[in-house]
């Protein structure tokens, strides 16, 4: 892989992640690995570099609230759970997204005739 398709791969994840973050954290309250975990089957892969400080930006956002809960596996694990403004920033970023995607497919899959 050239590097700037890792670049670009990169840049496109990063923008993404807090809306599928969101979205996953819609259905079912999880902690950070989880997440990984639960992107890693949708196909992404997202490093604890990118997942754990977006976590604490939107809890400290508001969008998301925490929980300590004991594990038998190993240290307590903290859980994120989306919070009503998570919920709403959530349908606003997932309209916008939308749009972009709209705007991205019907650039993308038009055929382009030579520019006389």
């Amino acid at each position: 892989m050239s590097r700037i398709k890792a670049q670009q791969d990169a840049q496109l994840t990063r923008a993404a992640l807090p809306l599928l973050t969101l979205t996953l954290l819609a259905d079912e309250e999880s902690y950070g690995y989880q997440l990984i975990e639960r992107l890693e089957d949708l196909g992404l892969e997202v490093t604890t570099g990118l997942m754990y400080p977006l976590l604490s930006r939107l809890e400290r956002d508001g969008l998301v609230t925490t929980r300590m809960v004991p594990s038998t596996n190993g240290p307590p694990r903290k859980y994120f759970a989306l919070t009503e403004a998570g919920h709403t920033t959530r349908a606003s970023v997932k309209d916008q997204w939308q749009v972009v995607a709209t705007a991205v497919h019907a650039a993308t899959e038009k055929e382009h005739a030579p520019h006389a």
